[in-house]
C-alpha cells in the first residue's frame, strides 16, 4: 500500500512535466494551422449537423432542438471516452523506449495521455456547448449547478478503466486489435443517437453499461439541470476505488513493464 501512496506523490511532484508535455503534444497537432485546435470543436459541430438531420429523420423525433442537443453532447462525451479506451491499448508500447531507457514512473505516461486527451476534449467541448447554448441556453447554466459531479466522475473513467486497459495491452498485444471492435459495438448499442426507450426489451442493455452511464449521466445533468446525487456519490467511490486499484496494479506490473516489449 506504500508503494501506491508513493506513486500517488510522485504523481504530484511531475505534475507540471505530465501537464507541459501533454500541453505540447496538443500544440504540436495543429502546428502551422491557421484555425488551431478551432478545428476540433468544428468538425464536432459538422458531426452533429449531419448526423442529427439524418437521425432525426430516421427517428422521427417529435422535437428535433432537443434532440441536436442530446445527440451533440453525446457525441463529443463518447469521443472523449472513446480516445481514452482506443489509445491506452497500445500505450506503454508506444512509450516502450522511455520504458526501457529511463527509471521514469510509468504512471507519468499514463496522466500525460490522460491529459492530453482532457485539453483535446476541453477545447472541443467549449465550442460545442456554446454552439449548443444557443439552442438552449440553460446548459452553460446547468454545466455549474448540475455537471460539476458528473464531470468529475468522467474525468475519473476515463483514467482507471483505460489504466486497466494499459496493463493489459502491455501484456496481451490481441487487446490493440480487440479494442476498436468492442468500441464499435459499444457505441451502436449505447443510446447516444437514439434515446434509450428505443431499445424497448433490450433496454437492459443501457442500464449495465458502465460507458453509457458515466455519459448518461453528465449529458443528463447538462439538460435538465438536476443530478442524481445519491447516485453520483456511488459512482464517485467506485471510480476513487477503480483509480485506487488502477494504479496498485501498475505498481505491481511496473518492474516487469520492460520484459513486455
Amino acid at each position: 500500500m506504500q508503494t501506491t501512496v508513493d506513486s500517488l506523490r510522485l504523481a504530484w511532484r511531475l505534475r507540471r512535466a505530465w501537464w507541459f508535455t501533454a500541453t505540447a503534444r496538443t500544440r504540436a497537432r495543429f502546428a502551422r494551422t491557421l484555425l488551431g485546435s478551432f478545428w476540433l470543436g468544428f468538425s464536432n459541430l459538422l458531426s452533429i449537423s449531419a448526423l442529427s438531420f439524418v437521425y432525426g429523420a430516421v427517428f422521427k423525433v417529435a422535437d428535433f432542438e432537443a434532440y441536436v442537443v442530446y445527440l451533440g453532447i453525446g457525441l463529443v462525451v463518447w469521443g472523449l471516452i472513446a480516445a481514452c479506451v482506443s489509445s491506452a491499448a497500445s500505450l506503454f508500447d508506444a512509450n516502450s523506449r522511455n520504458i526501457l531507457n529511463n527509471n521514469l514512473h510509468p504512471v507519468f505516461y499514463t496522466l500525460e495521455e490522460w491529459v492530453f486527451q482532457l485539453q483535446t476534449f476541453s477545447q472541443s467541448f467549449a465550442l460545442v456547448l456554446l454552439a449548443l447554448s444557443f439552442v438552449q441556453p440553460s446548459l452553460l447554466i446547468h454545466l455549474f449547478t448540475a455537471g460539476l459531479l458528473p464531470l468529475l466522475n468522467l474525468l475519473l473513467f476515463v483514467y482507471w478503466v483505460p489504466l486497466l486497459i494499459c496493463l493489459l495491452g502491455a501484456r496481451y498485444r490481441d487487446l490493440y486489435q480487440l479494442v476498436p471492435i468492442l468500441l464499435q459495438l459499444i457505441f451502436l448499442l449505447s443510446p447516444i443517437l437514439y434515446v434509450k426507450q428505443n431499445l424497448g426489451k433490450l433496454i437492459w442493455i443501457a442500464s449495465w453499461n458502465p460507458f453509457y452511464r458515466v455519459l448518461d449521466n453528465f449529458r443528463y445533468a447538462l439538460i435538465s439541470g438536476s443530478v442524481a446525487l445519491r447516485q453520483e456519490v456511488v459512482l464517485l467511490l467506485v471510480n476513487l476505488l477503480g483509480v485506487w486499484i488502477g494504479l496498485v496494479l501498475l505498481e505491481r506490473q511496473r518492474s516487469r513493464l520492460p520484459f513486455l516489449f
